[in-house]
């Protein structure tokens, strides 16, 4: 294993933290937009479903909408873009050989026909954490691609979850995850809260002693 050193990503990694006050007149183009999420979309996924849908909330009305559900975070106005990650819970059932299209006949054909329907048919939950997982791992991404563009981010949950997906017309077999809002800070944050000690989250091969 090489060393870890002051490579691009781990700089990235080091450096991003959420930032709550953005300049509300720096503004990112369509285009840079989507430069960030082509990046987020490779983010690995269960079976290569891809449950992650990127909503990007350009409109002012519709910012100031969602800002009023998100406990009047400034943010969500104020940051060049806001990205809404949501999951499609059916994304399963909606067509997979797409996502395994490229693959041997009879790759394909054993994910599609067998394992896919097998792990998600009649299990809603696992469906849900599926979905969460992917836009967790794609929300991730974001920020770092954010970062390594010299922008920064902030991740959010604190809305009404209800009231968003009313004014989102989130469809029935979507749920709304997080928030991603990026842009340029106006000012650095704090310091940075205490993390916890590294051997407290961290364990070898199961939890407490051997039974």
């Amino acid at each position: 294993m090489t060393a870890l050193s002051n490579s691009p990503v781990l700089e990235a990694i080091r450096n991003r933290r959420a930032v709550r006050n953005f300049d509300p007149a720096y503004q990112m183009t369509e285009s840079e937009i989507l430069a960030l999420l082509e990046e987020a979309r490779l983010s690995p996924t269960a079976f290569n479903l891809q449950q992650f849908r990127f909503l990007v909330v350009s409109d002012p009305a519709q910012r100031r909408k969602l800002r009023e559900a998100s406990w009047d975070q400034p943010q969500v106005t104020d940051a060049s873009a806001l990205i809404v990650l949501c999951a499609d819970l059916k994304a399963w059932e909606k067509d997979p050989e797409q996502c395994w299209a490229t693959a041997p006949a009879e790759i394909r054909d054993l994910y599609v026909g067998k394992l896919i329907p097998e792990f998600y048919s009649g299990r809603p939950q696992l469906q849900r954490d599926e979905g969460v997982r992917s836009c967790g791992l794609a929300a991730y991404a974001l920020m770092m691609a954010a970062e390594a563009c010299g922008l920064q981010s902030c991740p959010m949950d604190g809305f009404d979850f209800d009231q968003v997906a009313e004014i989102i017309n989130l469809p029935a077999d979507h749920i709304v995850v997080m928030y991603v809002a990026i842009g340029r800070e106006l000012a650095a944050p704090g310091p940075r809260l205490p993390l916890l000690p590294l051997q407290a989250l961290v364990a070898f091969n199961r939890f407490g002693p051997e039974k």
